[in-house]
């Protein structure tokens, strides 16, 4: 596969939203800094001319696409420049209408826009709560999210349909897994200290959570998320951001 035109990406390694696209990209068999240019944001101290060319919400992921090819901190002034990540999500699945990222039944396609619906409104804000150390419940709200998003997943594989095709699903909950395994094994959040590695202990024990652990297995398999995710990196970053309470 190969892009009818020039395509830079805005990203961080740090941001779970930007992660989303890069797989997505990965996913269609382009490489980056290859078939598109990949340009790697540092959140704390954006360049000046992001926000004015890039990005008015000065927030990433970012695409700057079409127009003459231009080097990721010159950018054509006659590029499109898109911006969120589900939207970046579906855009990179029109590019590539013979990839799988959006399935071709109608039904399926819905269940994955669903499946990203019950991650956003259930599993997110119970993963910040429980690692911002604001979860009355410690992480059983967690939990409940996790357990909520196994009973839409395929019986095996993936998450969506016969759980043979990697999805816009799939894409949209990965970077967040990933970074809450990362953030619970090494005990990094606010919550009182060791629930994270118990929590961690228990999604990985817990029969309940028996779908989640294979279909986790699954993904972190994939080569879109081995070249797309830096553990070290997280883990360094992650060690440093978070206070004890």
């Amino acid at each position: 596969m190969a892009l009818a035109e020039p395509l830079v990406l805005y990203t961080a390694k740090i941001c779970p939203f930007a992660h989303r696209v890069e797989l997505a990209l990965a996913e269609t068999g382009l490489e980056s800094d290859k078939d598109f240019v990949r340009y790697e944001i540092d959140l704390k101290n954006k360049p000046e001319w992001y926000q004015p060319k890039i990005n008015p919400a000065s927030k990433v992921p970012a695409i700057a696409y079409g127009g003459p090819k231009a080097a990721g901190d010159q950018p054509s002034p006659s590029s499109t420049k898109l911006a969120e990540s589900l939207v970046l999500l579906e855009f990179v699945a029109d590019l590539f209408p013979n990839s799988s990222l959006l399935p071709k039944d109608p039904v399926l396609r819905a269940k994955a826009r669903f499946f990203i619906d019950t991650f956003a409104t259930k599993f997110a804000p119970a993963n910040f709560a429980f690692q911002g150390g604001k979860a009355p419940s410690g992480a059983e709200g967690l939990f409940s999210a996790i357990e909520q998003l196994q009973d839409l997943m395929a019986p095996e594989g993936l998450a969506i349909g016969d759980g043979k095709e990697f999805t816009v699903a799939d894409a949209a909950v990965v970077p967040f897994f990933a970074r809450m395994e990362v953030s619970l094994k090494n005990d990094f959040g606010a919550y009182p200290e060791g629930e994270g590695r118990k929590a961690w202990e228990t999604l990985q024990t817990d029969g309940r959570f028996a779908r989640w652990r294979k279909y986790w297995e699954t993904v972190k398999a994939r080569e879109s998320f081995k070249t797309t995710f830096d553990e070290d990196y997280l883990t360094k970053q992650y060690s440093t951001r978070w206070t004890r309470a």
